[in-house]
């Protein structure tokens, strides 16, 4: 029980920790399409699925509206991680911020990821 504890309390720490990192949302801004097939392939055997990697790879998408859409991860097991994906790459697309607060750096992520995937159609 307390080894069980132990681990759930890392391994929630790594993935809040790193989901949350300015440095991911840097990464993920880069590609907006998120088109890294040997990252998709690894990681999705790490986690025990690509439904489950969806939840690290949008987890802004998440953050946008998270009572709506919910944990990516439950979607993918019960409408298949690919229609999850590309739901998620279109909502990226449109944007997930309107505001008229001085735009923050995760705003701003978030706006060169808007316009990479626009420059692409």
């Amino acid at each position: 029980s307390c080894f069980i504890r132990v681990g759930f309390s890392l391994a929630w720490i790594f993935i809040a920790n790193f989901n949350h990192s300015h440095m991911w949302n840097e990464f993920l801004a880069g590609d907006p399409e998120r088109t890294w097939p040997m990252l998709h392939a690894f990681m999705a055997f790490a986690l025990g699925g690509r439904h489950r990697w969806n939840e690290m790879l949008f987890h802004d998408v998440h953050h946008m509206c998270p009572g709506r859409i919910g944990a990516m991860s439950q979607r993918g097991r019960f409408h298949g991680w690919q229609k999850v994906h590309d739901a998620c790459v279109e909502i990226l697309a449109a944007g997930l911020w309107k505001s008229d607060d001085d735009e923050t750096v995760m705003e701003q992520h978030q706006r060169k990821r808007s316009m990479v995937l626009k420059s692409r159609t």
